[in-house]
């Protein structure tokens, strides 16, 4: 897919217009130099055009422009996002004009080879737009825009869409499978990712809180028809939300964080296995929950834990123990600095994935729950005992239940278990939530649906 990047010195607007054109809050933007770090995407369809827009961190050579330790890295981010694009738009503040540092910026971009426009930002009215003439100087095409209010940017895209190669086949492949990698700060998700690619594709350092906004990553296993076409999604670590001030910008990296979960295909949960399960982790693990979300559970830095005497059988007893909501979820133990089992986090994400979209078929999934509560009855309560009358998948990715029952206020959690982990014994369902819900309906109750099992069969 075409990449569309944007590139500048800090704070003259990027992520505001990656917003923009996204027609979404993506990027976190904020009243500070460098609050983008690594290369933010997002797939967006320009003038029936799918592209993959890049937002990247302000460049910076002076470390005073941001006071910030990551900027060499932030900086290779942005060179490998203008090396990999088909289009730059060099985004600069009209307001601020010519600055030594914008000039930079255009010259290195021009250096590249790579197709290039200016985006002279700030031009709220039409008052403002004589601002953008001043960079006419360097030979390139300037666009008068107002990232905030959308002044321009249309102009600006057509533009773009002109300067892309022609369009090809692959532009209408599948869409790919979203993964969220989610954990506290410092557990490793940047590195997997880079493990997984083989590739510095996010930036990675022991300071914590170096990812902060929710970043995209395409990735592909195999070609042509048979490829498997993922999302990744590197979330930044998240804190309990006693530890973060109201306006700062990880409060904005953790709604983000949590976004990618709620619209993750599959969600991978990393947790340091030489410390085990943390509250925070337990914590992460009820929004994943609450999103009814697919979930696979990597136990990070095993060579640590190794190295410590510790076996897989035991941890995983501890672990299951200690987050039994999370018996669903398969658990892998990996190393992303030997590279042990991260090729098996693939598999059990597609399996997971599979899981959370698997038809039931009516009749299998009935005999299943006869089987079932005529080996173990319901408990009585009041004098009565909870009858099935049958049940429907009615919807997938979360697996949704549908138990028509004598009356729902029968039931206990411990039955609900007991139905579920009879469910999973026929369907496997490895990975994947499931909700259950109950509806009263009586035998004698007319209507087109079927009142028991065996109509339903």
């Amino acid at each position: 897919m075409n990449v569309v990047s944007l590139v500048g010195r800090p704070n003259t607007g990027k992520s505001a217009l990656f917003n923009r054109i996204a027609k979404k809050r993506v990027a976190i933007v904020f009243d500070q130099p460098g609050v983008t770090r690594d290369r933010v995407t997002r797939e967006v369809d320009l003038l029936d055009r799918k592209v993959m827009l890049v937002d990247t961190g302000g460049i910076a050579f002076d470390k005073h422009v941001t006071h910030d330790p990551l900027d060499e890295e932030t900086r290779a981010q942005a060179a490998l996002a203008v090396e990999d694009s088909a289009v730059c738009v060099i985004v600069v503040d009209s307001r601020e004009g010519i600055t030594p540092l914008d000039q930079e910026v255009i010259k290195r971009v021009r250096e590249s080879g790579v197709p290039c426009i200016i985006a002279a930002n700030k031009c709220d009215k039409a008052d403002d737009d004589w601002r953008a003439g001043e960079f006419e100087r360097f030979g390139l095409p300037v666009f008068p825009i107002s990232a905030e209010h959308g002044r321009g940017v249309e102009a600006m895209l057509q533009d773009v869409v002109k300067r892309l190669p022609p369009a090809e086949e692959n532009e209408t492949k599948n869409r790919p499978l979203r993964v969220a990698i989610v954990g506290r700060p410092n557990v490793g998700k940047s590195s997997y990712i880079n493990r997984l690619l083989n590739a510095p594709r996010v930036i990675v350092s022991d300071i914590a809180g170096t990812t902060r906004d929710a970043v995209e990553v395409p990735f592909t296993i195999g070609s042509g028809p048979e490829a498997r076409h993922y999302m990744l999604v590197d979330t930044a670590g998240m804190k309990p939300h006693t530890k973060m001030s109201k306006t700062s910008v990880d409060n904005f990296s953790l709604f983000r964080s949590e976004d990618a979960i709620k619209e993750a295909d599959v969600v991978v949960l990393l947790i340091d296995a030489s410390m085990g399960p943390t509250m925070q982790d337990k914590r992460i693990a009820g929004k994943i929950l609450e999103a009814n979300r697919a979930c696979v559970v990597m136990c990070q830095k095993w060579d640590l834990a190794q190295a410590e005497g510790m076996e897989e059988k035991k941890a995983l007893e501890a672990l299951r123990e200690m987050m039994p909501f999370l018996n669903f979820a398969p658990v892998i133990f990996a190393s992303n600095k030997s590279g042990y089992n991260i090729r098996r986090t693939i598999d059990a994400i597609d399996k997971a994935a599979a899981s959370a979209s698997e038809r039931l078929p009516t009749g299998m999934f009935n005999r299943v729950i006869t089987t079932a509560t005529k080996k173990t009855l319901s408990p009585m309560i009041k004098g009565k005992r909870l009858k099935i009358y049958y049940g429907l998948q009615v919807s997938t990715n979360p697996q949704t239940i549908r138990l028509f029952v004598n009356d729902p206020k029968l039931v206990t959690p411990a039955y609900l278990s007991f139905l579920e982990k009879n469910i999973r014994a026929r369907f496997g369902l490895e990975g994947a939530p499931i909700r259950m819900f109950l509806k009263a309906r009586s035998r004698g109750t007319p209507g087109a649906a079927p009142k028991t099992i065996e109509e339903a069969e």
